[in-house]
């Protein structure tokens, strides 16, 4: 006798998954003639990559070491989606990846609005990238995939009742996804997971709002 095994980490898997959240049949590969399969599949690239924006312990690389081009400029990989200088508290510059003019996505300082860094050698940076959904962990799966659900019960079937079941289905995803965060992120009280300059967003903060206040008040005690 023959067995069929699943994998349940790949991109038809999530599909299937977000498929039978509003009533329909599974399907046994990635049809992109079949519009509503299309659709379905695009709803769920555009949910991982809202989520993993957020950057999360997964996703978060620090001190990278940007090294600037013979033509004084740097070029940033495709799947970065965000870029930021590694020292937070420098404010005599601020990167983002923006498109050069030859349509290459580049470091840009918004300080100095120039992408050319002709007296400098190199630049440490913090990285955020958008992983392959078959690469991000488990518990971040469920959460983009229940985000996908909820959105196609608005946009395809727009039922409000299955909408509303499965926001309550995501919001639970979510919290697991922030108790992995605190798990693996090694953050200490203040928020900082190892740096010396204070991260203004991390989704893991919600978490701990009670925190928040009770350190800014032994600030202001002291």
């Amino acid at each position: 006798m023959t067995t069929t095994t699943i994998d349940l980490d790949t991109e038809l898997s999530a599909v299937n998954a977000i498929l039978g959240s509003i009533g329909q049949s599974p399907i046994s590969g990635l049809d992109f003639a079949n519009p509503e399969i299309s659709f379905i599949y695009n709803l769920l690239k555009e949910s991982s990559q809202d989520v993993q924006n957020e950057g999360w312990t997964f996703n978060i690389e620090y001190h990278i070491k940007e090294t600037v081009g013979s033509d004084n400029k740097i070029i940033i990989e495709s799947d970065v989606i965000r870029i930021d200088n590694e020292d937070a508290w420098d404010k005599t510059r601020d990167f983002v990846r923006r498109k050069d003019s030859d349509g290459i996505w580049k470091l840009y300082d918004k300080v100095n609005h120039t992408f050319e860094y002709p007296d400098d050698d190199y630049f440490y940076v913090n990285k955020v990238r958008i992983l392959k959904f078959e690469d991000i962990p488990n518990v971040f799966q469920r959460y983009i995939i229940y985000k996908a659900s909820g959105r196609a019960a608005v946009q395809l079937v727009s039922n409000q009742q299955l909408q509303q079941m499965l926001g309550t289905y995501e919001a639970q995803a979510r919290a697991a996804c922030m108790e992995y965060e605190c798990n693996q992120g090694d953050h200490n009280f203040a928020g900082r997971p190892d740096e010396s300059a204070y991260l203004s967003y991390k989704p893991y903060t919600a978490l701990r709002p009670e925190w928040q206040v009770l350190h800014k008040r032994f600030l202001i005690m002291f």
